[in-house]
């Protein structure tokens, strides 16, 4: 039995990975390079929506981690498909976007306490403090990739400083909906008898593909 349930949490956090792979393709198809707009903020709180969804299908960072690393590789596949190197901004920022996403969410987790984790103020505020460190601290991904994070044109303050009040916002509301989703998932036992995750993966595949194309 607990073979079975360890297969179907797996299964769920994959699916999901490939969902939010292919949605970071579609609504980032005009991020080749800096962004001018709220667009960053928006993909941030949609970033969060997954991996709250994939920690609650088993409740462990390992969850968070694993779609983490999914979305990174679906990047460096839609590097291939535009001819980008890896470490080309375009590419190489969103994937630090990610990794501190994640790393954001299981810190608020690991801080948060387990009666406020399961009440749904305690799942806003979740979802606002892990939007808050991800949005404070992307402008040191210049550290870590080379390039630095894009600003508000003609100023010097970092974008995902000038809107982090919009990521936070979506994030009040996609963390306690994807901890929902999540949940809902991991009750249903259809995940561990239908190979929906590896056509999750295929069709997202597929379809990145047509997409960059097109």
């Amino acid at each position: 039995m607990e073979e079975t349930k360890g297969r179907r949490n797996f299964g769920i956090v994959i699916l999901l990975g490939a969902v939010w792979g292919l949605s970071e393709c579609l609504l980032g198809a005009t991020l080749h390079a800096c962004a001018s707009s709220i667009s960053g903020s928006v993909m941030t709180g949609i970033a969060f929506f997954f991996i709250a969804a994939a920690w609650a299908a088993d409740r462990k960072a390992l969850s968070a981690g694993l779609i983490v690393a999914m979305a990174v590789l679906f990047k460096m596949f839609d590097a291939v498909l535009l001819s980008l190197p890896l470490k080309d901004g375009a590419i190489a920022n969103p994937v630090f976007a990610f990794i501190l996403e994640g790393s954001a969410f299981v810190v608020v987790a690991v801080i948060l306490k387990e009666a406020w984790k399961r009440r749904a103020a305690g799942r806003t505020v979740w979802g606002g403090a892990a939007a808050l460190i991800a949005a404070a601290t992307f402008p040191l991904v210049r550290f870590a990739t080379g390039t630095a994070a894009c600003l508000v044109p003609g100023t010097t303050t970092p974008l995902a400083w000038y809107y982090a009040i919009p990521a936070i916002g979506i994030s009040l509301l996609s963390v306690p909906l994807g901890l929902r989703a999540g949940e809902r998932m991991r009750e249903s036992v259809k995940w561990a008898k239908l190979p929906a995750p590896a056509i999750a993966v295929t069709l997202s595949l597929v379809l990145m593909l047509i997409f960059r194309r097109l």
